[in-house]
């Protein structure tokens, strides 16, 4: 059975937009009929619109304004400039470059906003810092602003991020419920500064995408700033590391998905299209983590045996076997001085 699309986005972003329309003095009705958006619906404090009409509005308002930012910025961004920041930033050998090439051209122009992106031991942030007051077009503004990128860095590596933090310099407004749906992590509001953050790790990652995915992409290119990536392809080399520095058994999925900053269901499902599962990534963190303490230390058996997650010396040297083809003893036994 089809399911009819879900209305999540908030009409407050629309009629954020129709500033835009007024501060140009042009009449939105025809961009408004585009997206099948009725003045009673517009007028509706709480009312909602889908994705598929959010995008028809956007794209159908920015070209009639030829104007990008919708209004927000003292001088317009004709159209076609999201699409000349992208194809400055597609050809730079991995995100963090890419990232720094987009802060530097946005920052060539216009000065209303200043983006940065830095690094802080293992931990990326993405900053926008404010040089006017945007009024009743902020939230949009930047929101539409920290989506841009985080689309854009998405699709550049052909993977989910995760985001740790994203703060909101402005009150929590009353749809305050569709920020989940908007950007995937905890979100922060009344923050003293715009921006996200995400592991640093992402940053070292090539970009899998050319000229033609490129021309292919801005067909269709507001869907990035509307819906969540879903691939993320560090996400299993991600729950290793979780695993290890949690000793392996010590981690359940929940706890997993808890510290990975999204649901048990949607961590099975992420893992399961990398290919992966994660009790056979459970079972080979096991194994690594008890080699390289048999191998390297000293511990009785008994012990590697606890750490590893097994209820005993006898069903730990079973599953060891099948592992590796000998006994945890006949492994210890090869090894030279620890």
């Amino acid at each position: 059975m089809h399911r009819p699309p879900v209305a999540a986005t908030p009409m407050a972003f629309v009629r954020a937009m129709l500033l835009g329309y007024e501060k140009y003095g042009i009449d939105p009705s025809a961009a408004l009929r585009e997206a099948q958006i009725t003045p009673s619906q517009l007028r509706k404090p709480d009312a909602r619109i889908t994705a598929a009409q959010m995008e028809t509005i956007s794209a159908f308002a920015m070209q009639e304004l030829d104007d990008e930012a919708l209004g927000w910025f003292s001088r317009r961004l004709p159209w076609g400039t999201y699409g000349m920041l992208c194809r400055a930033s597609v050809s730079a050998p991995n995100l963090g470059v890419a990232l720094k090439r987009w802060c530097r051209h946005q920052g060539l122009l216009v000065d209303d906003v200043a983006l940065q992106l830095g690094v802080s031991g293992d931990t990326a942030r993405y900053t926008i810092a404010e040089h006017r007051r945007f009024g009743a077009m902020r939230e949009f503004c930047l929101v539409t602003l920290l989506r841009a990128v985080h689309g854009f860095a998405c699709w550049a590596i052909d993977s989910r991020i995760p985001l740790t933090a994203v703060d909101l310099p402005f009150a929590a407004p009353p749809h305050r419920d569709v920020y989940p749906l908007l950007f995937p992590g905890p979100v922060r509001f009344d923050a003293a500064q715009c921006g996200f953050a995400f592991a640093a790790e992402y940053l070292a990652m090539p970009l899998r995408r050319d000229e033609r995915a490129l021309r292919a992409m801005l067909q269709r290119a507001l869907p990035l700033t509307v819906l969540q990536y879903r691939r993320d392809r560090l996400l299993v080399q991600r729950v290793r590391e979780l695993l290890r520095a949690g000793g392996g058994p010590a981690h359940t999925a929940d706890t997993l998905a808890a510290a990975l900053h999204m649901s048990t269901r949607s961590l099975h499902r992420q893992l399961r299209d990398e290919g992966a599962a994660l009790q056979p990534l459970k079972d080979e963190v096991r194994r690594e983590l008890a080699v390289e303490r048999l191998q390297r230390t000293d511990r009785p058996v008994k012990q590697i045996a606890r750490e590893a997650g097994f209820a005993n010396e006898k069903s730990f040297a079973r599953a060891f076997r099948l592992w590796t083809g000998e006994t945890p003893s006949a492994l210890r036994a090869r090894r030279g001085p620890p």
